[in-house]
């Protein structure tokens, strides 16, 4: 393929070269080996149930201790809004209010997306700031027909010349109106969430992953709430901010995988989805580090609930943590008999469900120690889990490698071969999927943290369809932050409530009772 010199430059302006460019077209021509799931894990297969016995024990372990422990919550939060908006952003491409009634659009492109965001319109949190700027505009918003109505709301909502939500982060749109009049974006809800489970000695440490265009208005949010949040939490907060690494993006090509060019010419490049936030992970040290998605959270009366789970899975990490050191201290002294490998063993198998070597009993004992060791010595993490209640998805697999290895894996669909059968019906018969609810340990028995790429399978990128401008493309995902960036990590899936999973990937999403004040 020929690349001009205008875009060898700006290749090279974002810090690749045109070996990896060449490269990363090469595996849309060649593709990507899919995922092989051997079955779904299911409750006491894979996934552990709780009970209020275990509740109660995981808590009390982790409260007993967070105050001796360095805790952080890690916050991917770099996305821009535009995919809540997107049947809004049709709308008003496609809908002249002068040719038809709001009735007939709606029906004829059976629109019950656009129906249900007007019907709701009223208990949206932005309502009142879009009635404002409709008004500073000179727009009498009560005089306008309905399909006016439509049409001037959702255009002063988005447009980049009035509010421009359709080109803000998701992190700083408002997202929960409180009786005081006090509305609140998903940022400001992150910090009452992490007031609870992830703060020791009266402050607690955040880490958001943002697109560094968007520093200044956080910056700014964090300065209008601070002291608001913080006189009613009691908790003073220390934020930090990090930035997707231009040098993770991948090229974007047409469905013939020949570069996409934008209508100038350039070359489209693609964020390479979550995975490239592994480095971003990887600059921070402590000793528990919580991960959630920017758009998953609750208004205040669900967030005791949320936070309690969360206490779960970190004294669920402590518990296992600690068991692991003593078992990699006691490998160390290298005078260890065999019943104590055996213990070993039997610990890896039941609490991290590693599958052990079948030739693990004909191993002299310095292998058997060698082996046992490199299976513990790794980082550790929780994930809660909740029941697949609709379309079943990415979620907690058993998963074979190249090497016939079996591990447990969160699988995205876009990962799985469904053209094949077998695999197919193990997709869909899969019981639970991935809320990314996750309590990582990233330290060693040492002390000492991990290098975390150490742990990746770098053959778990994928490949996945999107539009740029109304036209197909394919896009290069690298292996995910909790897929294949964590493959070999030692996991622990545990089921938890639907009510910890709230995500917002719709606009109508904030119209739900977890983010509606009752």
């Amino acid at each position: 393929m020929s690349f001009t010199e205008t875009d060898i430059r700006q290749i090279e302006s974002k810090g690749l070269t045109l070996e990896q460019v060449q490269a990363q077209i090469n595996l849309f021509r060649t593709g990507i080996p899919f995922t092989h799931i051997v079955e779904a894990a299911t409750i006491d297969n894979g996934i552990i149930k709780l009970d209020n016995q275990i509740i109660n024990k995981y808590i009390s372990n982790f409260d007993s201790h967070r105050n001796k422990l360095s805790l952080i919550k890690f916050v991917p939060a770099s996305g821009a809004a535009t995919r809540m908006f997107k049947f809004l952003f049709k709308f008003i491409k496609e809908y002249n209010p002068k040719n038809q009634s709001i009735n007939s659009f709606i029906n004829k492109n059976n629109s019950k997306d656009l129906s249900l965001f007007l019907v709701g319109l009223e208990k949206f949190p932005f309502y009142k700031e879009v009635i404002s700027e409709l008004k500073a505009n000179n727009i009498d918003f009560d005089e306008l027909s309905s399909g006016e109505k439509a049409f001037e709301f959702v255009y002063a909502m988005l447009l980049e010349s009035h509010l421009n939500f359709g080109n803000s982060p998701k992190g700083l749109l408002p997202f929960h109106e409180y009786k005081n009049n006090h509305i609140s974006t998903a940022f400001e809800e992150h910090l009452y969430e992490a007031a609870l489970y992830a703060s020791d000695n009266n402050e607690a440490k955040l880490h958001f992953t943002i697109s560094e265009k968007y520093k200044d208005r956080f910056d700014e949010e964090f300065k209008n709430i601070e002291e608001y949040v913080e006189k009613r939490t009691g908790i003073s907060f220390d934020i930090s901010f990090s930035y997707q690494h231009e040098s993770t993006d991948t090229i974007a090509v047409d469905l013939n995988d020949e570069p996409f060019r934008e209508d100038d010419g350039s070359l489209l490049f693609r964020p390479s989805g979550h995975g490239a936030l592994l480095k971003n992970l990887d600059i921070l040290d402590a000793d528990i580090i919580f991960i959630k998605n920017i758009d998953n959270v609750v208004v205040k009366q669900y967030k005791d609930e949320v936070a309690k789970y969360k206490k779960v899975l970190a004294g669920i990490l402590l518990d296992v943590q600690e068991k692991a050191y003593n078992f990699l201290r006691d490998l160390d002294t290298n005078e260890i008999n065999e019943d104590h490998l055996t213990t070993i063993a039997e610990f890896l198998t039941r609490q991290l469900n590693v599958k052990i070597s079948d030739e693990f009993e004909k191993y002299s004992e310095k292998y058997k120690i060698e082996y046992l060791r490199e299976k513990l010595n790794r980082p550790i993490r929780v994930c809660g889990m909740v029941k697949n209640e609709g379309e079943p998805g990415g979620g907690p697999f058993w998963v074979k490698d190249q090497n016939s290895n079996v591990s447990l894996q969160i699988v995205e669909s876009a990962q799985i071969n469904q053209e094949n059968i077998e695999q197919k019906n193990i997709l869909k018969n899969a019981t639970h999927f991935n809320p990314v609810d996750l309590v990582c340990g990233i330290r060693n028995y040492k002390g000492e943290k991990f290098n975390l790429d150490d742990f990746v399978d770098h053959k778990a990128a994928f490949i996945t369809m999107k539009t740029k401008v109304g036209k197909d493309l394919k896009a290069l995902e690298l292996p995910g932050l909790w897929n294949g960036s964590m493959a070999f990590w030692n996991t622990i899936f545990v089921e938890v409530p639907i009510l910890t999973f709230n995500p917002v990937k719709t606009v109508n999403d904030l119209l739900k009772d977890t983010h509606q004040i009752n």
